[in-house]
């Protein structure tokens, strides 16, 4: 599986922006398809992803009811809705993708074995 991240940007605060990901190869109904950010000196952290199957989502507290996932399975691409950015969702966002991921392990980066290029998304203050 190859991930091709794209829609970063700079944005004001208040803003919105929309990421994408398009996904090449093999999908089943226990892919799953998420989105990490990596701030500066900071780890990876988790921020949502989607169920192949089904398509159940699970998001970080920080970014609920601001941030939405939705895939398209016919196109094989998962888009990340970001709405209200804050300065604090400055980071590097990437994409990734499992297969068999338990719903307990849903945040969780060693879960993910495939992941795209990062893309930039700055917020000003």
């Amino acid at each position: 599986v190859q991930l091709q991240a794209s829609g970063g940007g700079l944005v004001q605060a208040g803003g919105s922006l929309r990421l994408s990901c398009a996904a090449s190869g093999r999908t089943s109904n226990s892919y799953v398809m998420g989105w990490f950010r990596q701030a500066p000196g900071k780890e990876r952290e988790f921020v949502a992803t989607i169920k192949w199957s089904g398509g159940s989502t699970y998001y970080a507290d920080s970014v609920k009811g601001r941030f939405t996932i939705s895939k398209d399975n016919a196109k094989n691409t998962v888009a990340l809705q970001m709405n209200d950015l804050k300065p604090e969702d400055t980071a590097v966002y990437f994409c990734a993708a499992g297969y068999g991921v338990i719903q307990s392990m849903m945040g969780v980066k060693r879960a993910y074995g495939y992941w795209g290029q990062g893309t930039q998304v700055t917020v000003s203050s």
